[in-house]
């Protein structure tokens, strides 16, 4: 299966059933770090697993497989270099991703891990609405589901060694915009059982975190926020925090 076709189907999994998006940011004392997401659409493996594992092709019942998106737009080059350059910009931030898939018809599995390191977090980017360009790549046809990701919303994050922020700027006339549309209502149905979750971890003691649905891990150096698909989509700024540190 080619890597575009593989990862197009991925992502329509990762649409037709309720999926767990788990994001994970690990930061160092001098601002460097990993990010990652993990997607968890195994609910849709245990209704119909024996189906889709038809629709792989190949006769693979089962894939395993590891690739970056630079070797997806490698294989898309000829599409990419007719999109518009502040298209192919957005693409190329996606470029030093790793993508890592596992889909099991036997064990009932698929799950997805797309990660990247930073060199500051200024470099992050809300990978979800980075994704949906790929609809691009087919002349609109958005293979993750009309409006995945597009919350409508701009997200910033920065960090200081005493202070780390996560702000999500929300441009009301895109968000009016969505509530009317019906296309919206659809995703909206489509990702009301979802769950989005994000994590931070730091190389420092937390004094305290402005958010109010943080949970602390037992050392104080990471929280996690959880909240609905749905809520991500519709008040995205509601995952945003700010955490200060012990000195």
């Amino acid at each position: 299966m080619k890597l575009y076709k593989l990862l197009c189907f991925s992502f329509l999994i990762a649409t037709l059933t309720s999926c767990t998006f788990t994001e994970n940011v690990y930061i160092n004392d001098n601002g460097t770090g990993k990010f990652s997401v993990d997607m968890d659409g195994s609910p849709i493996m245990e209704m119909a697993g024996d189906q889709i594992a038809g629709q792989m092709g190949d006769n693979k019942k089962d894939i395993d497989t590891t690739f970056t998106f630079k070797e997806v737009f490698q294989e898309k080059k000829d599409s990419i270099a007719k999109l518009s350059p502040e298209t192919q910009k957005e693409l190329k931030k996606l470029e030093s991703y790793v993508v890592s898939t596992k889909i099991s018809s036997e064990k009932k599995e698929f799950l997805m891990n797309m990660s990247t390191d930073f060199k500051n977090v200024n470099e992050l980017q809300d990978i979800l609405q980075t994704l949906g360009t790929l609809q691009k790549l087919e002349g609109g046809k958005n293979p993750m589901g009309s409006g995945f990701g597009d919350n409508g919303s701009k997200l910033s994050y920065t960090f200081d060694g005493k202070k780390f922020t996560r702000k999500a700027v929300v441009d009301q006339q895109k968000k009016a915009a969505k509530a009317q549309d019906a296309e919206g209502d659809m995703s909206k149905m489509m990702f009301a059982s979802s769950s989005y979750i994000v994590k931070y971890h730091f190389p420092k003691k937390i004094k305290k975190v402005s958010n109010p649905s943080a949970l602390f891990s037992d050392d104080r150096k990471s929280i996690t926020i959880q909240y609905s698909f749905t809520d991500y989509m519709e008040n995205p700024d509601k995952l945003d925090c700010d955490v200060e540190f012990e000195k």
